[in-house]
């Protein structure tokens, strides 16, 4: 069974921390266990390692699937369950240092995840 970890609920942006959306609790992160959340329209990946918490978009570029909170945590990187594709936890980049995933920042205050999340823009 499909592990339907994820949270599409609206997020408000803080108006003190220009950009940043409140997503979550550090409670609501498992530790080295993915979870979704889908933030004005951006589908992101949070993850907790040792405490620390990255923010990583969740569609993997190489088939564009949605499921890069599903994957498992080796060598500091996440790894795609689809296809094996690794991506570092804090530049989304892939092993060889090229272009991955985008990465969020994030920012803990009270115990609660803010992340900062960019919406993009097409110039059809």
């Amino acid at each position: 069974m499909k592990n339907l970890n994820h949270s599409h609920l609206p997020r408000k942006q803080t108006e003190n921390l220009d950009g940043f959306f409140e997503i979550c609790s550090l409670d609501d992160l498992r530790e080295s266990v993915g979870k979704r959340f889908i933030i004005d329209d951006v589908d992101i990946a949070l993850f907790k390692i040792k405490g620390e918490v990255f923010a990583l978009s969740n569609t993997c570029p190489h088939q564009h699937t949605t499921l890069i909170y599903d994957g498992f945590i080796e060598d500091n990187c996440v790894v795609c369950p689809v296809h094996g594709w690794k991506f570092n936890l804090k530049n989304g980049r892939t092993p060889a240092g090229g272009k991955g995933l985008d990465n969020y920042q994030v920012n803990i205050i009270n115990d609660k995840v803010f992340v900062k999340v960019v919406k993009k823009s097409f110039n059809w």
